[in-house]
């Protein structure tokens, strides 16, 4: 009987997932804004998907890797809003263990995946501005091709760590998970055994992926604007700096809620439960949302495209 017991607490068949902490009451209206940012994620990004497919002169590198980031996009909402809204609205909140650490490493590899994309459109961003002569001979689109299949690679290669790890750690505390979500640090919080291990490797991957990433994106930039500085006329630095202002607002929106809420999660011990989780949802689902709005505004071809639509629609 203590064996049963113990084999079944060590490797449990199922999590509990608590949605968010002391907002339970409230589920079922917080469902409701999540809900919509998913379906406008969806929207936005297939949108984008669609218009850069049509749109011929939007088929260079810097529209590849924006089509690369809305597939990403899509599929990192996707991993976790549905079973999310299943919590809220339906109180659906077993996972099994398996379903629990494949929503793990989904999540982690697309938001791996999003950080590879940004870098790839610095080093767009940089050829484009810094040698502009050549940027049509450097990033081909066989290179473009090489570039995303290397932040795919990339991303299985430092996520696949994160459920294996997970999976050989006993479970016997409980299989109750404070989050809406199997987030790594989250799941591995239960385990009862030393999981320095997993804790160092994900601030490995912290530091030295998407910290790296940052780090690689800046010198880019301080390089870009260098150049700018050297034009003759303000009209053409505005105008250079212009082409980047998407590429930074989406950055901006990508990396600092997430770098806040892995910190949080491993250091702030004194942050309220709901408010860190609603910072790890956030890090999930504005990107995906905004990432289209902000490179639809701030590109002509695809804002013509949209008012066409919505006049010929309207007729």
């Amino acid at each position: 009987m203590s064996d049963a017991n113990t084999t079944d607490l060590t490797n449990p068949s199922t999590f509990i997932l608590l949605g968010i902490p002391g907002l339970e009451m409230a589920h079922v209206w917080i469902a409701i804004p999540f809900c919509a940012v998913y379906i406008t994620a969806i929207l936005g990004n297939f949108t984008v998907l669609c218009i850069v497919k049509r749109e011929v002169n939007l088929h260079v590198p810097m529209y590849y890797f924006l089509c690369m980031l809305a597939v990403s996009d899509v599929g990192l909402c996707t991993c976790i809003l549905p079973k999310m809204l299943a919590i809220f609205w339906f109180n659906s909140r077993e996972i099994s263990f398996n379903a629990c650490l494949t929503q793990m490493y989904f999540f982690h590899s697309f938001a791996v995946i999003d950080s590879g994309i940004f870098l790839a459109m610095a080093l767009d961003r940089y050829v484009a501005i810094c040698h502009p002569l050549r940027h049509s001979t450097i990033l081909t689109n066989p290179v473009v091709a090489k570039l995303g299949l290397a932040v795919a690679l990339r991303s299985t290669m430092f996520s696949l760590p994160y459920p294996l790890l997970a999976r050989q750690w006993p479970y016997c505390r409980t299989n109750v998970i404070p989050e809406p979500f199997c987030m790594h640090i989250g799941v591995v919080n239960l385990a009862c055994a030393d999981t320095r291990i997993s804790n160092h490797y994900g601030l490995f991957v912290l530091f030295c992926v998407k910290c790296l990433d940052v780090f690689i994106i800046a010198v880019s930039y301080i390089q870009i604007l260098r150049a700018i500085f050297r034009l003759p006329t303000k009209d053409a630095r505005l105008k250079t700096f212009g082409t980047c202002i998407s590429h930074l607002c989406a950055i901006l929106v990508f990396y600092f809620p997430g770098l806040f809420s892995s910190l949080a999660y491993r250091f702030g011990q004194n942050v309220a439960p709901h408010f860190r989780v609603l910072m790890s949802n956030v890090y999930v689902l504005m990107p995906p949302m905004l990432n289209p709005i902000i490179y639809g505004m701030r590109t002509k071809e695809i804002r013509d495209r949209l008012l066409w639509l919505f006049a010929h629609k309207g007729k």
